[in-house]
């Protein structure tokens, strides 16, 4: 009461405690159950849920769910998390954590919130839990702080311990840290390096201990990039422990899971078998196109960056000064930081190479129009970048060519609206070709999209092939009906077979998820076919892919 009060006072709204720790009234009505289905699930496959960090709320409610879940079903699930043990992490942000503020050994300012929220949520469940500082001796704790202050700075983005990447985690930490592409110009970025890659190692040597005393069958995380998340991954595959890895989806309550890496790698692999065949009708695709229409205000995600979005063709010209009746081609950019972290580009070393050489190449092209509409999270996304596109453009063309225009991340300029207007789309990695191919658009992907490879893109794998496509410009057509099937087939698949739904956790506020659960018996097996489809996966290795076509 008294901290609502304050919070009140400060105009601050509390956050309420249930929000938090949702199982203590669920386990209150039904603790006799939990204890009998806790008992019996002993001799059963051994399962780790490592959230990493406790602090992220949406991590620690998936993963307590999935905990009891997979008890129901029979598994032992033990639980792996930080006990404010790493000097940085996932969670450590430019915005809540100055540079400077944070401390070479752990822990920081923020740790025990984090902490804290951790055990909230985790210690009703009764489960055994491996703290991450509880499995370091003083000795590795020495080890992992020498090296990370003895690796010169500039190798240590290919330094290798014990052949595991831990440099190159700790470089993707610093980058998504600073929110940047790179890190010049970054005072702090050395220090902060090396708080991450002691970090990266302190993960290493934990897990190493935890998987010398425990054989699991599985561990099951979220991200499976960044640290600790990309070390855990990391470790367990070289000790022969399956990996299975989730993040957050676009659509409402939903969640895409993958086996063995994170589904930013995995989706550009994933057979197109699983979705080729599917028997397409009236109804599915009536279906694929309602949703994909309403992708344009997001009104059936919890991820989206456009509240208003301008959609008038005419208005759209007159804000950027364009004339739609001479050809135009639009360029789609990711933010910075975020393409180098989840891709290893095919085209090109980095979207901002791509980004300079597409204008160079338009320069001399003056028949045609270039039109790049620069991502909006890179002001409205989780993390604000602090490298935007647009002054890295002025840097190389302080004088644009006059038959390029750049639309700015604030504007809001419908991203569909203005490629409606256009030829062709290209795009480096945005999901974004996903649906423009779905609208009969022609896309060219420069970099590693997952349309890559589905036969219904244009693809480029080197500068030469990339410029080729780019004079085969202006295409005579949209996609014909084939192609045009075959990327709503991908569409929907990705959308609604994918992302699995999970009504049962929804979005409360920014940053702030509920978990609407009366009893246990709504966790059974037969009670929601979407856990059904994640639980059978983790256990039995089965594809994450939900029905969508036979349920809807």
């Amino acid at each position: 009461m008294l901290r609502r009060l304050l919070d009140k006072v400060r105009g601050r709204k509390s956050e309420p405690r249930q929000a938090w720790n949702p199982w203590e009234p669920i386990l209150k009505r039904d603790g006799k159950a939990w204890t009998t289905a806790r008992e019996a699930a002993r001799g059963g496959p051994l399962v780790l849920m490592a959230p990493g960090a406790g602090g992220f709320h949406l991590g620690s409610l998936m993963e307590s769910t999935l905990a009891v879940a997979l008890t129901l079903r029979g598994a032992r699930a033990e639980v792996f998390l930080c006990d404010s043990a790493l000097p940085a992490c996932q969670l450590t942000e430019i915005a809540n954590d100055s540079p400077k503020a944070l401390r070479a050994a752990p822990p920081q300012p923020r740790c025990r919130k984090c902490e804290s929220r951790g055990r909230e949520v985790f210690d009703p469940l009764g489960l055994e839990t491996h703290w991450l500082g509880r499995l370091l001796s003083e000795e590795k704790k020495a080890q992992a702080r020498d090296l990370a202050r003895s690796i010169p700075l500039e190798g240590l983005g290919a330094y290798r311990f014990d052949g595991l990447g831990v440099g190159e985690h700790a470089v993707a930490g610093a980058l998504r840290y600073f929110a940047r592409g790179d890190l010049e110009g970054e005072p702090c970025a050395g220090e902060l390096l090396r708080h991450y890659l002691q970090a990266a190692l302190r993960t290493v040597f934990a897990l190493e201990e935890l998987l010398d005393r425990r054989s699991y069958d599985v561990a099951c995380f979220n991200h499976g990039i960044y640290v600790p998340q990309g070390l855990i991954g990391e470790v367990c595959r070289r000790r022969g422990v399956r990996v299975v890895n989730w993040n957050p989806a676009y659509r409402k309550s939903s969640f895409i899971f993958s086996h063995g890496d994170s589904y930013h790698h995995t989706m550009i692999s994933e057979p197109t078998s699983y979705w080729e065949d599917l028997p397409w009708s009236e109804r599915i695709e009536h279906e694929a196109l309602a949703y994909l229409r309403s992708r344009r205000t997001g009104s059936q995600d919890w991820i989206w960056f456009h509240q208003e979005p301008q959609e008038d063709s005419l208005e759209i010209a007159r804000e950027i000064g364009i004339d739609f009746q001479r050809t135009t081609v639009a360029l789609l950019t990711n933010v910075m930081w975020d393409a180098q972290l989840h891709y290893r580009s095919n085209a090109f070393p980095s979207m901002l190479d791509w980004v300079l050489e597409t204008i160079r190449y338009f320069a001399g092209r003056p028949d045609l129009q270039l039109v790049i509409r620069v991502h909006p999270a890179e002001l409205r996304g989780g993390i604000p970048s602090r490298q935007l596109l647009e002054p890295e453009i002025e840097k190389a063309y302080p004088q644009l060519p006059s038959n390029v225009f750049v639309v700015g991340p604030g504007s809001q300029v419908s991203t569909y609206s203005l490629a409606e207007q256009c030829n062709a789309v290209i795009i480096y990695n945005t999901k974004t070709g996903i649906e423009l191919s779905s609208m009969g658009i022609p896309v060219i992907v420069a970099g590693e999209a997952w349309i890559r490879g589905k036969s219904f893109s244009l693809d480029a794998v080197s500068p030469e092939s990339y410029r080729k496509i780019l004079d085969s410009l202006p295409l005579q057509r949209r996609l014909d009906a084939e192609k045009l099937q075959r990327a709503q087939k991908y569409a929907y698949h990705f959308f609604f077979r994918r992302m699995i739904p999970v009504p049962l956790i929804h979005k409360e506020g920014a940053g702030t998820f509920a978990l609407e659960c009366g009893s246990l018996k709504e966790l059974l097996p037969g009670q929601l076919k979407g856990l059904d489809v994640i639980c059978d996966g983790i256990l039995n290795g089965s594809p994450f892919i939900y029905p969508a076509e036979r349920l809807s």
